[in-house]
């Protein structure tokens, strides 16, 4: 049955008659413009629910806000492991994490980053040197 189909393609190429109705345009700019971003809150309870964050990353039109608050007092080497994983695929997608106060930590696709502003040195700091 495939065999007969190969033949069918190549005998119709041979005798310069084509069939343009077995090939569909896709308009892929089209699909990027019907997509929204979502901001979209994660609660991090245990280390499995990292695979629903991930799976929304890796879709490429979700920033991730991330409550790890009960993790982090549940269990601190799971939170490691978690953020880990978190922080590899966000690598992987050229996107930008950072955490926000003790317990928050918002993930961005790579259309997104995340500015992260440098300390600014206590005014004690510079007079020690003087």
């Amino acid at each position: 049955m495939v065999l007969r189909k190969i033949r069918k393609i190549f005998s119709d190429s041979i005798d310069g008659e084509s069939d343009d109705n077995d090939y569909l345009e896709i308009d892929l700019g089209q699909e990027k413009k019907d997509k929204k971003v979502i901001v979209k809150l994660f609660v991090l309870k245990q280390y499995e629910d990292v695979n629903d964050i991930l799976n929304a990353l890796r879709e490429g039109y979700t920033i991730a806000v991330i409550d790890i608050k009960i993790l982090r007092k549940r269990d601190s080497i799971e939170l490691k492991r978690a953020i880990s994983k978190i922080k590899k695929t966000t690598d992987a997608i050229e996107g930008s994490i950072a955490g926000f106060l003790e317990d928050i930590v918002v993930v961005t696709p790579s259309f997104a980053k995340i500015h992260k502003q440098a300390e600014k040195p206590k005014k004690e700091d510079k007079d020690r040197f003087v």
